[in-house]
């Protein structure tokens, strides 16, 4: 969770604390029982829109027609996944997708065949993919570096726990090889990490995303050609082996600020990072 996500749940959780200071006054009877459900209902609420504001967020906006300014001429549609501008009566809809490469993650995986030539031809398939898109797009990779001993320890713990989990395994009547086997998989992985940071490797974590723009005489024209835009983009991108999915609420925000700025620390955008250490 970011700071401002801290920040908004400590604010919203004022009205909580105010109630239940309050129950005393009420009694024992069942006022006191609809004081506690009603604020329990809240709770959930405000943890619902915390924790899920991607798909609850744009929910209410899109039933209430809510729009946001994040910027001077900037609008986030209700649907919050867009973000529009107008210039001279032409409307410009921005639009954000993740892109992970999570088929190119773990490098330091045995890999197979069929593996091994997808990384050969990629370079190829990366051109094939640019040539089929008849739309200018924007590839970002935001990168920092990670605290060497964080990251170590972090490890240590993951491969303690799948020791135990190998050795829970093979102590069962009931052993399973594929589950084994894949258990001895992320051992592997863990251990050649641990060793790769031993040798002086600085392990850094890694943010993708694209980003397009789709113009039209109305807002509705332009917003109708972005989606048709990141649908090309998800089905181009698939050769890649990307997982392209659309970003919505307040990552939607935060992206869209990194066009003005990049965060100078890691833990300024720590949630929205993904395991590519």
């Amino acid at each position: 969770m970011d700071e401002e996500a801290i920040m908004y749940l400590a604010m919203c959780g004022v009205a909580p604390l105010i109630a239940i200071a309050q129950l005393g006054q009420f009694g024992s009877g069942i006022y006191t029982y609809i004081i506690i459900l009603l604020v329990g209902l809240l709770i959930g609420f405000l943890l619902i829109m915390t924790f899920a504001d991607y798909v609850v967020f744009p929910l209410i906006t899109g039933m209430l027609d809510i729009t946001f300014q994040p910027y001077k001429n900037y609008k986030i549609t209700r649907s919050q996944d867009a973000v529009v501008k107008n210039v001279n009566g032409l409307y410009y809809a921005t639009g954000f997708v993740t892109a992970n490469l999570f088929s190119y993650v773990f490098k330091a995986e045995k890999l197979e065949e069929d593996t091994e030539l997808k990384r050969i031809e990629a370079p190829e398939s990366w051109e094939k993919v640019i040539m089929s898109i008849p739309f200018s797009f924007k590839y970002h990779v935001l990168s920092v570096g990670l605290s060497v001993q964080t990251v170590r320890d972090e490890l240590e713990g993951k491969r303690g726990y799948q020791e135990y989990q190998m050795s829970r395994a093979l102590q069962s009547a009931k052993a399973n090889d594929m589950v084994i086997a894949d258990i001895q998989r992320k051992l592997n992985v863990i251990q050649a990490r641990i060793d790769s940071i031993g040798k002086g490797e600085k392990p850094i974590a890694s943010l993708m995303y694209i980003e397009t723009t789709a113009v039209g005489v109305s807002e509705k024209q332009a917003l109708d050609q972005l989606s048709a835009q990141v649908k090309q983009l998800q089905i181009s991108m698939s050769a890649m082996d990307v997982q392209l999915l659309r970003v919505v609420g307040r990552e939607l925000y935060t992206l869209f600020k990194f066009g003005f700025g990049l965060p100078t620390t890691y833990a300024q955008v720590a949630t929205n990072f993904g395991v590519e250490k």
